[in-house]
């Protein structure tokens, strides 16, 4: 497109932004789980190391080279490598990936956002019945909440970088603080929450092995939104006075605050609805979690607030979500819209016209892939199971390319792009950067052992996923 890149307006519009891209459903419900089931306190301290050691040298690296580059994650790549055919294919790669996990969020953003209508009209008994999830995914009311949801998406992206994205950002992550501040105060004062709080903060260390190590690294990567070309795409829409690694660490705290806070509310609600609960009874999937376990608990609050009053907590916690996944989707279609932009010198509303096609159509295939429609059911089979056409789409792009975009992107900035350009760019904007201990570790850490453990995820999830067999188990036991 002609004309000067759009910016962001404020560092704090640019913050927002970036942490509306990290913070979603695996924040609010998947963290609080994985901590429950994987030590309590020892999963949270073992995060907390992961996020500070691993993730943010590749959150530095890829908003530096977006912030260098101007471009989107494929003209980054191609500007940056000297227009280098390998590189390119990389790029491709951080652009297909956010497109087709957008497509599989937006399902899951239409299921939360209709159990958020069905809760506004009163509902909850509905909600709370365990045959209802599954009636509801089938139904097609499915597509009408789609449609409403791309509606939303079509209008902040719509805007642009600062009118839309940072806009609905300014209110949107506010209000998502203060929604979550509240259910975790009101929590609290259930009998026997404390008792989950307990089990939340205390550490169990016996129960750390390689796979709890593995979880915890994985839930960190992909909570702030790493390998998806989201801060690729982010960070060149700020200026060359940005303090990159400033933002970078409010970045991380903010989404990680967020994920610690979200157990707080989580874990005392499941011990006061079922006092003799056992953790490890819980399910992995934050779907299993949003969409069966808590409609349940909000109705058994009904002893104790009235109905209505578990139908307003039931309300706030659906659309607590919803935002989250909303500012998660808009960041994550942000990335092909502006390839698109830069690439093909399309309009934003062109960009966005087609994209909202392709994701529909995709996101219809994916919605029928529950028992609509035996096709996209059963769309394949590996690793021994049946895979719908949604699973596919979760493998592949999800568990499987997001760890292998971010070993690219460290192997990029240190030894295509070079150490010296990378250092050179990252300390524009950030006075006392150079010469630092934060800065010496960004660098050692990005050229020896964060791409070799990023390889090492990639090649671990592609034995687990599509041949059962755990390379991680192999060597560690």
């Amino acid at each position: 497109m002609s004309g000067a890149r759009e910016q962001f307006g404020s560092r704090i519009g640019f913050i927002l932004a970036a942490a509306g891209s990290a913070v979603g459903i695996g924040n609010l419900v998947g963290f609080p789980v994985g901590a429950a089931k994987n030590g309590g306190g020892a999963f949270l301290l073992i995060y907390a190391i992961f996020v500070v050691a691993i993730c943010l040298p590749v959150m530095l690296a890829e908003m530096t080279v977006g912030r260098h580059a101007k471009k989107d994650p494929l003209g980054s790549y191609r500007k940056l490598s000297g227009n280098h055919k390998g590189w390119k294919l990389a790029g491709w790669m951080s652009i297909l990936t956010p497109f087709m996990i957008a497509v599989f969020y937006l399902v899951i953003t239409v299921w939360i956002f209709g159990y958020l209508f069905e809760a506004l009209t009163g509902d909850l008994d509905k909600l709370a019945n365990a045959d209802t999830f599954g009636m509801f995914i089938n139904s097609p009311k499915i597509f009408v909440y789609m449609a409403a949801v791309v509606g939303v998406v079509y209008l902040i992206l719509q805007g642009g970088v600062k009118e839309g994205i940072e806009k609905a950002a300014k209110v949107l992550m506010p209000a998502l603080f203060v929604m979550l501040l509240g259910l975790v105060g009101f929590v609290l004062t259930q009998d026997n929450a404390m008792a989950g709080v307990e089990f939340y903060l205390i550490p169990d260390f016996d129960k750390i092995d390689a796979s709890v190590v593995n979880g915890a690294l994985s839930q960190a990567f992909f909570s702030l939104s790493l390998g998806m070309g989201i801060l690729l795409t982010y960070g060149s829409y700020i200026s060359n006075e940005n303090d990159v690694p400033n933002s970078a660490k409010l970045v991380a705290i903010t989404d990680t605050a967020v994920a610690f806070t979200a157990g707080l509310m989580i874990l005392p609600a499941i011990f006061s609805f079922n006092p003799q609960i056992d953790p490890n009874s819980l399910s992995d999937s934050s779907v299993s979690m949003i969409f069966t376990y808590l409609p349940q608990i909000f109705l058994a609050l009904q002893d104790s607030i009235s109905y209505v009053g578990a139908s307003v907590v039931a309300v706030l916690f659906f659309l607590l979500v919803f935002f989250a996944a909303i500012t998660s989707l808009v960041s994550i279609l942000e990335v092909p819209v502006s390839a698109l932009m830069d690439e093909k010198d399309y309009s934003r509303k062109k960009s966005l016209i087609l994209l909202g096609i392709a994701m529909l159509v995709l996101g219809c295939f994916s919605a029928l892939s529950f028992g609509y429609a035996d096709f996209f059911t059963l769309f394949t089979h590996y690793a021994g199971q049946d895979k719908s056409f949604f699973d596919v789409i979760y493998d592949v792009f999800y568990d499987t390319v997001l760890p292998l975009n971010g070993f690219l992107i460290c192997i990029f900035v240190i030894y295509r792009w070079k150490q010296h350009n990378f250092n050179q760019s990252l300390m524009q904007g950030a006075e006392g950067y150079e010469g630092s201990f934060y800065a010496k570790y960004v660098n050692v850490s990005l050229s020896t052992f964060i791409p070799v453990v990023l390889l090492l995820i990639f090649i671990n999830t592609v034995c687990v996923k599509y041949f059962e067999f755990s390379l991680f188990m192999a060597l560690f036991g």
